[in-house]
């Protein structure tokens, strides 16, 4: 899951980052509206967290021009502002939540997993293909009932080619869902990540054809019956 944090405290960008990281979430860093706005228009999201406060563009603002030019994706908003006059003027301005701030981060993981499963490709409780099973909710993988050890890009790429069903999936494709703008992969990077990918489902018992590659188009998962 991509997300798109709009706030121009670096501190609070950088912690809350980090926090979501480790949640195998992706994040996008945008430290003003206008970049928001931009990052938005460049890249598909699942979700946007968008401080009030924001320079140049901000978050309520930025917020109806999403909703005005069609974007559907949850949006929460982070904000000290606590009134109920602002929660109805950022609810009011298309979000979907809105959080105050000092927030309990438990809490807030929380209501982005909420959020998440009322979007557009809601999270399932578990993703099968043949005798591997995903669990989104956990960021948890077994095949054949034997635990896979993952990486967070590991499990994100695993998860992506599963909801990929039987469609392809390119290695522009994996490298938008996988890596940040700010983390620019190195080359090679997609295919030494589908490698380990690939040898751990092997160590599991998956057959070495299991993450199949397509020659020129990129990388599936084997069909089953």
């Amino acid at each position: 899951m991509k997300i798109l944090l709009a706030e121009d405290d670096c501190c609070v960008a950088q912690s809350l980052t980090a926090a979501l990281a480790e949640q195998h979430y992706q994040v996008d860093v945008a430290t003003d509206g206008q970049k928001g706005w931009e990052f938005v228009k460049a890249f598909s999201y699942d979700l946007l967290l968008l401080d009030v406060t924001l320079p140049k563009l901000d978050g309520i603002n930025l917020c109806q021009q999403l909703r005005s030019q069609g974007y559907r994706m949850p949006v929460m908003m982070l904000t000290a502002r606590d009134t109920a006059a602002d929660k109805v003027t950022g609810l009011d301005a298309g979000a979907d939540d809105y959080v105050v701030k000092p927030y309990n981060l438990q809490e807030l993981s929380a209501r982005i997993r909420a959020l998440l499963r009322r979007g557009s490709n809601p999270l399932s409780t578990v993703l099968e293909w043949g005798n591997l099973q995903v669990d989104p909710n956990l960021c948890q993988a077994v095949y054949e009932e034997k635990p896979l050890s993952l990486t967070p890009k590991e499990y994100r790429l695993l998860e992506l080619l599963v909801r990929s069903g039987h469609r392809v999936l390119s290695r522009s494709a994996i490298l938008e869902n996988l890596w940040s703008f700010d983390e620019p992969p190195t080359e090679g990077a997609v295919k030494a990540l589908v490698k380990r990918l690939r040898q751990k489902l092997k160590s599991a018992g998956a057959s070495n054809d299991f993450l199949d590659t397509v020659y020129g188009f990129g990388y599936r998962l084997k069909a089953y019956s």
